[in-house]
């Protein structure tokens, strides 16, 4: 059994790929409940952001099972186009050093940024709730999370980090100069329209609309600002007035079309018009680009002004590098004994059966012990199984990660007949990883 890994993010795969094989959450619950349809993956989380898809599994075999992990990922998305240059996989310490850095948002395109770390959870959440993980991966993402704290507790990489939101604003700042006469429209009422607002306001702006299609949505966003909100349907109407519009929905097309566009430009009377789509899928048809008065950006775009503050938290970075792989060395440490795990629970619970049945025996041969005498036999019995158990476990657990591994289990399952006792050693292994939740 190993852990495996494979996805695309902003560093792999421009915005158009990504937002190809962005995954709804609607789409992860469908996918993770016919987990069991994909032979060979015996856990599996999915994250999924506007910048990264990416999928961790406990699966059989790597190599094969690689390919079963990609046609998860086609299916999970809806399309099966070569996309190959894109993709990275890693296995094993590999993959663990990969999600902590992810989790540390040090593989963020905001280095030190915080919502990272929220997405992880939700990853894990939505997994655990689905039942497709068990103790190898929770274990994985325990730790992934508390190495996410540990690194925004212990260094300062968050306090000079820039967010999406904050870069979004950057560039309509730069566009249209001081923003303090400036008016914005917002696609949105999520957590990052909320943030964008919150930087609107932070330089400036006097003006701020928000539009989504549930409208009691909108109605909150703009109340926490002392904005308006606009009813999805007259948004465009409304931007006439606007100097700039931020998008950020998730929608599964776009909301602004290039004739629904044209028509706005023509009332505007020359007045330019700046487009941010913070959104992935993106919210605005790339032909918008294209229309006179019309400045579009995409959320690639946004790597330039992230750029010009990555110096102030290299030095973090660097400290964080440090924590990150000293969680990595912990943890590939406890690993190596997983191995052995489902053998020792085996192995434990035979014995178990046996010190149950044989105590029940007894009882009918000594009806005369009370209920205190009675607890004692009880205790005297396990402490004698555990006491026998004790030193195969310590020889077992010593051998774990040594080429001796194998050999020690193969003597145990035969000297025990441990695949005797109703399961083939096929059905142990799927069922190894769920022993914890047991």
């Amino acid at each position: 059994m190993e852990l495996l890994m494979l996805g695309l993010n902003h560093k792999t795969a421009p915005v158009d790929v990504r937002e190809r094989f962005s995954i709804p959450k609607a789409a992860v619950k469908s996918g993770l409940a016919n987990l069991g349809k994909y032979e060979g993956i015996l856990e599996a989380v999915v994250l999924s952001t506007c910048n990264r898809s990416e999928m961790y599994a406990v699966v059989e075999n790597p190599e094969r099972d690689l390919a079963t992990l990609k046609q998860f990922l086609f299916d999970l998305t809806g399309n099966e186009e070569d996309i190959d240059e894109y993709l990275y996989h890693y296995a094993d310490e590999a993959c663990v050093q990969h999600l902590f850095q992810v989790a540390s948002s040090l593989d963020s395109l905001v280095l030190g940024e915080g919502q990272i770390l929220s997405q992880v959870k939700e990853a894990y959440a939505m997994s655990r709730e689905a039942g497709t993980t068990s103790t190898v991966l929770n274990t994985l993402f325990h730790r992934a999370i508390a190495t996410g704290k540990r690194v925004r507790t212990e260094t300062r990489i968050q306090f000079n980090s820039v967010s999406v939101s904050y870069a979004a604003v950057e560039l309509a700042r730069e566009a249209l100069g001081e923003l303090h006469e400036a008016s914005a429209l917002i696609f949105g009422a999520g957590k990052m329209a909320e943030l964008t607002a919150q930087h609107l306001i932070s330089h400036g702006v006097k003006k701020i609309y928000v539009t989504n299609r549930h409208i009691e949505r909108a109605e909150l966003l703009a109340a926490q600002f002392g904005g308006e909100a606009v009813l999805f349907e007259e948004a465009m109407k409304r931007a006439v007035d606007v100097d700039v519009i931020v998008t950020s929905t998730g929608a599964p097309h776009y909301v602004i079309k290039p004739w629904e566009t044209r028509q706005l430009m023509s009332k505007r009377k020359g007045r330019q018009l700046f487009l941010i789509d913070i959104a992935v899928p993106r919210d605005v048809d790339p032909e918008v680009g294209e229309i006179k008065g019309v400045t579009l950006y995409n959320i690639d775009a946004l790597e330039e002004v992230v750029d010009e503050h990555i110096e102030e938290r290299r030095h973090e970075a660097r400290q964080a590098e440090k924590i990150v792989q000293e969680e990595v060395d912990s943890i590939m440490e406890r690993f190596q004994y997983l191995s052995f795990r489902p053998l020792m629970a085996r192995l434990s619970d035979r014995c178990e059966r046996i010190r149950a049945r044989e105590v029940k025996r007894a009882s009918s041969k000594l009806p005369d012990l009370n209920e205190e005498q009675w607890r004692q036999v009880e205790h005297m019995s396990r402490m004698i199984v555990r006491k026998i158990l004790r030193m195969p476990m310590m020889k077992l657990n010593s051998a774990a990660g040594t080429e001796n591994e194998q050999f020690y289990i193969e003597a145990m399952r035969a000297l025990f007949k441990l695949d005797t006792i109703g399961e083939t050693a096929n059905s142990e292994e799927h069922d190894c990883y769920r022993y914890a939740q047991q």
